[in-house]
């Protein structure tokens, strides 16, 4: 297990989030970057659906005890084991009472602590993933005791600026006119200073829509880009609300929903309109990426 020392900015245990429950009025919820969560449980041999601690912009401090093998994914962050700098994508073993330290980011704004066996916690509606603003899951996990690993890593992520997003159109883009598509794909919007785990507010010219963009509320997805009366998008993120009143004029593809998970304010989004037959391309080859990976 690991003893915190230090709580960080934000952080949180997560996992992939809880699926089949929004019909009772929850969301998924789980982690922001679901491709760095994946890639740091690989690294410790775990269920990429193993629980983590999810970090925002400033990590933890923590004492390791009993030995284990982590890793850490995600945005590249100032990390030290011992006062000795480590880095992303890598295995590490930790000794009994080694002080691990994540600092700061340097790239990106998440990382993703795994730990083989992954934390021990209590489960909420099948998933450990903890949802602050109901306050359920997550806190005070174990792990079980490793003897060895192999030569594990991968090349640290890289982030760029400006970003670019590929979207499915819809379900709501026949409520904006031909030019309002071209606008929404053809500028960069910049990143607000209001994201969080629920959204990200853009800011940008201003879409019109052929009316009011209000709609009867109905479902909205993790990736859905509502376009509120104001013109500008919102980017629903993993602890967005289970429906909205906004026409949704995209849907993120999910193998680019990691890069979202990485933005800052100030930051700068385009979007790519591509057909589903294509997303769903993108989405299996990810997988097998993953999939082959140790």
């Amino acid at each position: 297990m690991i003893e915190i020392i230090s709580a960080g900015m934000l952080s949180t245990v997560q996992d992939l989030g809880r699926f089949g429950v929004m019909k009772n009025g929850f969301t998924q919820s789980g982690v922001m970057d679901t491709y760095s969560t994946k890639i740091a449980n690989k690294l410790c041999k775990n269920d990429i659906n193993a629980p983590v601690i999810e970090m925002t912009m400033f990590g933890i401090t923590a004492k390791f005890i009993g030995e284990h093998v982590f890793a850490i994914s995600g945005g590249i962050f100032d990390i030290s084991l011992n006062n000795k700098p480590i880095r992303t994508n890598k295995a590490y073993i930790a000794k009994d009472g080694d002080i691990l330290s994540i600092k700061s980011a340097k790239q990106g704004l998440r990382c993703y602590l795994a730990v083989t066996g992954g934390f021990d916690v209590p489960l909420f509606m099948g998933s450990a993933a903890t949802n602050l603003k109901i306050k359920v899951g997550g806190f005070n996990g174990k792990a079980d005791k490793i003897k060895n690993i192999e030569k594990r890593e991968l090349p640290e992520n890289t982030y760029n600026n400006p970003v670019k997003v590929r979207v499915v159109l819809g379900p709501q883009d026949d409520m904006f006119s031909e030019n309002d598509l071209l606008l929404f794909s053809n500028q960069q919007y910049t990143v607000t200073s209001d994201l969080d785990r629920m959204g990200i507010r853009l800011w940008g010219i201003a879409l019109r829509g052929k009316e009011k963009l209000e709609i009867i509320s109905d479902a909205i997805t993790f990736g859905s880009i509502q376009i509120t009366n104001s013109g500008m998008p919102i980017i629903l993120m993993a602890d967005h609300q289970t429906t909205g009143g906004y026409a949704k004029i995209a849907t993120v593809i999910s193998a680019d929903l990691p890069k979202l998970a990485q933005v800052k304010p100030k930051d700068k989004i385009s979007f790519e309109i591509i057909d589903i037959d294509i997303a769903e391309k993108i989405a299996i080859k990810q997988k097998k990426h993953i999939d082959k990976l140790f």
